[in-house]
């Protein structure tokens, strides 16, 4: 079976560096090492619009945003096919056939499902269709371009398990059709979930939490030096607590031993770091000036890329046009395959032409 990725991300504003250490440094790694046959990378628009329908504009603004995040990091078209999902229609149809593979009751139990209609503050009847039947809506982009490695963060790991059961449903009813994802998490548990730099669970554009991967200097220095660490740690004596502490946190994402050598070398790696602090004598401040040496470092080329293809744009759209018609090829074989499996492909279909017309020509 050829080994296909597919990923994308929701264009609701720029790419932070959640997004980075959960998939974007993934894909750019899998997509370097050239170990695949298709490397399928989208922009989420029509997912983007299911809870702001109301707020066009902001996705509209937000694609080209999340383009040049994507060519920042190091995604290649020439290697990568980067294409906008709502320029491929065959993905509506395949929602809509695999919404009879699965209840309501299931969407509800779906944990992501749950916690971000918390999060957006939807009621129990005030929820848009549209985004509670959003792992449907996944399951046809994965299933459209027969991804078999599907690299996300932790948090989407249920909507890949209801992709799977959809395919399982739907092959169990049509036979063997679609194929079966699998799920690549992030192999540094840091990565996992990156929290904001509040100290909150996640980092996340509507709290204000974020680092951005398009952050000049000034301002990546500003949310460093006032990230959350460890309130108990008042004096520099005190010893000092890892848990919560998302300075620390943040050094799990990023840090190598390398780094030691170059920005701190009374240390010779993260451990002894660690040690340091949790027994006392170690400030705050001290360890957030080394994060910030570790951030500054990994963001800079991303920041110096950006500026090289935002005097393009035009460019940057015509790469996404070109890679929207090659993806709709590749999700127009495989909608023909399920309208064949589900026997809905009448006008192809010689077999059942000839035998209706049989049919009445005995009867007449």
């Amino acid at each position: 079976m050829p080994k296909i990725i597919l990923t994308g991300d929701r264009p609701t504003g720029r790419l932070h560096i959640g997004h980075y250490v959960g998939s974007l440094r993934r894909r750019v790694q899998i997509q370097n090492a050239g170990d695949y046959d298709k490397m399928f990378v989208f922009i989420a628009d029509a997912q983007a619009l299911t809870d702001n329908a109301d707020n066009p504009d902001k996705v509209r603004e937000n694609v080209i945003e999340v383009a040049l995040d994507y060519l920042s990091v190091g995604l290649d078209p020439a290697k990568t096919c980067i294409f906008i999902q709502s320029q491929i229609p065959e993905l509506c149809e395949l929602a809509f056939y695999y919404m009879n593979m699965v209840t309501v009751s299931r969407l509800q139990r779906n944990p992501t499902v749950k916690t971000e209609i918390q999060m957006r503050g939807f009621g129990g009847e005030s929820i848009p269709v549209g985004f509670f039947t959003y792992p449907i809506s996944q399951a046809a982009d994965i299933t459209a371009f027969e991804a078999t490695i599907v690299p996300v963060g932790e948090d989407q790991k249920p909507m890949l398990e209801q992709t799977c059961e959809i395919v399982r449903r739907f092959n169990h009813i049509y036979g063997d059709t679609l194929v079966e994802p699998n799920i690549l998490l992030p192999d540094n548990a840091a990565c996992l979930r990156l929290p904001g730099t509040d100290g909150k669970a996640k980092m996340s554009k509507s709290l204000g939490n974020c680092i951005y991967l398009s952050d000049d200097a000034a301002t990546l220095k500003k949310k460093v030096m006032s990230m959350y660490t460890d309130p108990e740690h008042v004096h520099v004596e005190d010893p000092g607590h890892l848990e919560g502490n998302a300075v620390f946190t943040y050094l799990d994402a990023f840090c190598k031993d390398e780094h030691f050598a170059a920005y701190w070398p009374d240390y010779d790696n993260l451990q002894a770091l660690k040690d340091h602090y949790t027994r006392g004598g170690l400030g705050d401040m001290k360890v957030k000036k080394f994060l910030l040496k570790i951030l500054d470092a990994e963001l800079e080329p991303i920041r110096a890329r950006r500026k090289e293809y935002e005097k393009d744009i035009p460019a940057v759209y015509q790469m996404l046009q070109r890679g929207s018609e090659e993806a709709r090829q590749v999700a127009a074989r495989t909608l023909d395959k399920v309208r064949h499996a589900m026997r809905i492909d009448y006008f192809n279909d010689t077999e059942l032409i000839a035998q209706q017309a049989q049919k009445y020509q005995q009867q007449s």
